[in-house]
């Protein structure tokens, strides 16, 4: 990726400005999306957004399971059980500090709120958690697109064809839930994006078989109000489904590990995304 830095980081600098300008943006691939994204990790202000603070999580009620993914590789997951007989899933992507114990205590969160679901918390670091800005950074920056997408296509074959696959994520994350969506097509049924990068491309929009519900920030100065408008504006040019709830917070305001958390909104955001999965699952 060092050798297409410079590119990514100019791509992105025009993409933010257009955006704020509200001039319309290029698409991109799934590929350029990823690259994008994590170029800004090379920002010091959007590092600076991501602190982490002490958090662990005791009593994990998950467990680790393995997978085989199309690249003849294992991936891995939290996983949580439905309670009885189930064919719906819910496939939770981690933000770039990797799968740590937050984000396995939202999958605990999720599998007891809505009752009778299988949970996959995904690791697309393949094992690596970041204690650090500096290794979030790197963790994120070293993910291969290719790799990610064999991840979720293995997560995807281990549910089975008959199973029905809602997906949830947040920053890297959110970006990646959509991305995820995409790849489930028709076993699609539902998408929750926090503060992710949206896909611009007409082509990938065009292949969302689902509704999507976005949650944003106000005060992101990346995945901005402009962004998040010019994606609506083509989710409902191509006929798709989109809700959009724009607060008035900064990027990662629903981590609570994050000192950007802001409860009000983080809950506020989370009824809400309850209830999409409720209605959808």
């Amino acid at each position: 990726m060092k050798y297409f830095l410079p590119f990514l980081l100019s791509s992105l600098f025009i993409h933010t400005v257009r955006a704020q300008e509200g001039i319309t943006v290029c698409g991109s691939s799934d590929a350029e999306n990823t690259e994008l994204f994590a170029s800004l990790a090379d920002d010091p202000t959007f590092r600076a957004k991501h602190n982490l603070t002490s958090y662990t999580h005791e009593n994990a009620r998950g467990e680790e399971i393995t997978f085989a993914t199309p690249d003849g590789q294992q991936g891995t997951a939290y996983y949580l059980e439905a309670k009885e007989e189930s064919n719906q899933y819910l496939l939770v992507i981690h933000e770039w500090w990797g799968l740590n114990d937050h984000i396995k205590r939202e999958a605990e969160k999720l599998h007891k709120d809505l009752d009778n679901v299988h949970v996959m918390a995904l690791d697309i670091y393949d094992g690596k958690v970041a204690t650090s800005r500096e290794l979030a950074q790197k963790y994120m920056q070293s993910v291969s697109t290719d790799r990610a997408k064999a991840i979720i296509n293995g997560a995807i074959e281990h549910a089975g064809g008959e199973a029905e696959i809602a997906t949830i994520g947040w920053c890297f994350g959110g970006g990646w839930s959509l991305q995820s969506t995409i790849l489930a097509s028709d076993q699609a049924i539902g998408c929750v994006m926090y503060y992710g990068m949206p896909v611009q491309e007409m082509a990938q929009i065009k292949e969302i078989k689902t509704d999507v519900l976005g949650i944003f920030a106000k005060y992101d100065g990346y995945i901005t109000p402009k962004v998040v408008e010019e994606f609506e504006q083509k989710m409902k040019e191509a006929d798709k489904n989109i809700t959009v709830h724009m607060y008035e917070a900064d990027h990662g305001f629903a981590n609570p590990s994050g000192a950007r958390y802001d409860e009000d909104a983080a809950q506020d955001a989370y009824d809400k995304t309850l209830a999409f999965l409720k209605e959808h699952l």
